[in-house]
């Protein structure tokens, strides 16, 4: 059979095209864990246990775990714990114990079934309709946007999941689907298990980990805000990732500079919206990082294995600063985490200053 006559059979096989599954599924993540981060600042207002979340999130990297596409199931699984934790939280609100327990439960299974289903579904979905990465993270950054949108527009928690179940159905049907038998790949290309670790990643995961681990819980208390609110902070964000590709080439140090400048700024006297608009230009700086750190990272293999470490190492980093920031608000004040944020950053910059100029 013919490149070409493979080609066709694998795309009949895809219910609709490559970008809109990932955007689709991008959407229902983003959704599914604003929505717990905020329902969980709701449960305690207790630091440690809200960094607890996006740490156990990174559980699963620490894990040597086979990579299959079918793993993605464990997202729905996951969601449909949400699910019933939302519809338990008003008749259990006193088992808060409980609540937490269930929450952290869905959020481990969740991130368990991306860690070993995203490197196999982004290659099945460019092998299979000859896509290329930098599409599927232009979708993935997309559906980050909607899916933000979608939690400050949607309240409460169940308004909140069942979309989000809607929205990773799609993908779902892709990952039951058999792989094709696809011809040997390249040994820089293979996948490794585990995938090649890298200190700047996880340095610049450790900081970024340390910002978005008590982001509800800093708007809900420090701000006086609402789940708009706080949706509307990662909406920002997120629209600042999906509009990168048009940001002029960056000194490595100097996007963290920039990010540390603008949150200072957001603490200054503002109007609340200015304060969330910051968050459009920390998007941006974000993404540059980020695409800077996989540019460096070429000789470890494919552009699809080299995001999954960034992913990977940024998550173990996150792991630590949340944690780490947690327990510090939890003994001192959150007041002091963005001041100690704010010094990670400069940590980076410190860090990336022998990259004057980019390569």
């Amino acid at each position: 059979m013919s490149d070409a006559s493979i080609k066709s059979t694998m795309n009949a096989r895809l219910p609709a095209s490559p970008m809109l599954l990932q955007g689709s599924a991008q959407a229902g993540a983003n959704l599914s864990l604003a929505a717990t981060a905020w329902m969980v600042s709701g449960i305690t207002a207790s630091p440690l246990l809200n960094t607890l979340l996006p740490a156990l999130g990174a559980l699963p990297f620490l894990l040597q775990l086979k990579r299959t596409a079918r793993g993605y199931w464990l997202q729905i699984v996951g969601v449909l714990i949400l699910l019933g934790v939302s519809l338990a939280l008003k008749p259990m609100g006193e088992y808060k114990t409980l609540l937490l327990l269930g929450s952290f439960a869905a959020v481990l299974l969740f991130q368990i079934g991306q860690e070993i289903s995203a490197l196999p579904l982004q290659r099945q979905l460019i092998d299979e309709a000859g896509s290329s990465m930098k599409r599927l993270r232009s979708s993935q950054e997309i559906g980050s946007l909607i899916g933000n949108l979608l939690a400050a527009l949607l309240f409460p928690a169940l308004r909140q999941f069942l979309p989000a179940l809607v929205l990773l159905l799609p993908l779902a049907v892709v990952s039951s689907q058999p792989a094709p038998q696809a011809s040997p790949m390249p040994t820089a290309t293979k996948v490794s298990n585990p995938l090649p670790w890298n200190r700047s990643c996880s340095l610049q995961g450790l900081v970024m980990g340390g910002l978005f681990a008590l982001l509800a819980l800093w708007v809900r208390e420090i701000d006086g805000g609402k789940c708009f609110d706080f949706g509307m902070v990662l909406a920002a964000y997120g629209l600042g990732r999906a509009i990168s590709r048009w940001t002029p080439r960056l000194p490595r140090w100097l996007p963290y500079v920039l990010i540390c400048a603008l949150l200072l700024l957001s603490q200054a006297a503002v109007p609340p919206w200015f304060a969330v608009l910051l968050f459009v230009p920390i998007g941006v700086l974000a993404a540059v990082s980020d695409a800077a750190l996989v540019e460096r990272m070429t000789p470890l293999g494919d552009e699809p294995m080299r995001w999954q470490v960034l992913v990977r190492s940024g998550a173990v980093g996150g792991l630590v600063g949340s944690i780490g920031l947690g327990l510090i608000c939890q003994v001192l004040n959150l007041v002091v985490a963005l001041p100690l944020v704010s010094a990670g950053f400069i940590t980076l910059a410190i860090t990336q200053s022998r990259h004057a100029t980019p390569t």
